[in-house]
């Protein structure tokens, strides 16, 4: 289902406020992972502003929806995300990565509030939404659990016994997300471990298996409706493959495996700025053009 063109375009508003803060976060910290952050920015932002059944001043609630950020290291993006969502104070962000801060580059779940889990060690999301998916069955709970993956993380084998088990108990109110960003830390990641033909695989493993562009907010939010529906009723797992691209929005180093991780300076901090503007006033342009 399309999104009404105002809801497409306050989602917006939102992802180019939150890039701007993972930029700054990186300012802050002094380096980071900003390329994956990037990518998997619009997926973050439609989950914890349209999709997620959460509570911020219950952060363990019980019945809350579970969200998993496998690929660990793109925390630069998340806890701005968890800052702006109110989870944590704005200025938690300062500190990031740095001595003493609770806020590490990897989250820490027992630190860093509204995370669901710790991630960093790559290849564990899987098994762990597989747990917490499983446990929403068994207890008779309602609560979907989303986990999101990386591409160059899918050469971990563990995430595929995790795939493994959520197609065996058939977990349908699980539902995986592989940012395919086509890049990671050393290379494309054709290169580096060939992935094609991913989505064949995931079907395979006996994935409703989905392809979209994942830095597409309509798309992206139509492909989750369609895998929320399905999570009503046992059924196989949903797989959305995010075809994103790398540092989306940094027009400059969109697509570039060396966006992986870095610093700035003043002068490359304030052209990323400039770049995810521009970036922010084209996906309006495509909004009020295709939108309803």
């Amino acid at each position: 289902m399309a999104l009404e063109k105002q809801e497409w375009l306050a989602l917006e508003k939102k992802a180019y406020e939150l890039r701007k803060l993972c930029l700054q976060t990186v300012v802050w910290a002094g380096s980071g992972h900003f390329g994956g952050g990037m990518s998997v920015m619009d997926l973050l932002t439609v989950m914890y502003h349209k999709y997620l059944n959460i509570k911020v001043d219950e952060p363990q609630w019980e019945d809350r929806d579970r969200f998993i950020l496998s690929k660990g290291h793109a925390a630069i993006a998340y806890a701005p995300v968890l800052c702006d969502k109110g989870f944590n104070s704005i200025e938690m962000l300062k500190t990031f990565n740095l001595s003493g801060s609770k806020m590490g580059m990897h989250l820490d779940s027992n630190k860093v509030v509204g995370v669901d889990a710790s991630t960093g060690s790559l290849g564990h999301g899987p098994s762990i939404a597989a747990g917490t998916a499983l446990a929403a069955r068994i207890l008779g709970k309602d609560y979907l659990t989303y986990v999101c993956t990386g591409d160059g993380e899918l050469g971990e084998g563990s995430n595929w016994e995790g795939f493994m088990t959520m197609n065996h108990y058939e977990l349908s109110n699980c539902i995986v997300f592989v940012d395919r960003n086509h890049c990671m830390i050393d290379g494309p990641t054709e290169q580096v471990m060939k992935l094609e033909p991913l989505a064949d695989k995931f079907t395979a493993f006996g994935f409703n298996t989905l392809v979209v562009d994942g830095n597409n907010i309509n798309e992206l939010c139509g492909a989750i409706d369609e895998a929320v529906e399905r999570s009503k009723v046992k059924q196989n797992p949903t797989c959305i493959i995010m075809d994103t691209k790398k540092a989306a929005g940094i027009k400059s180093m969109e697509g570039n495996y060396l966006s992986h991780y870095g610093a700035f300076d003043d002068e490359t901090y304030a052209k990323y700025l400039e770049e995810i503007e521009e970036d922010y006033k084209e996906r309006c342009a495509r909004c009020e053009k295709e939108g309803k």
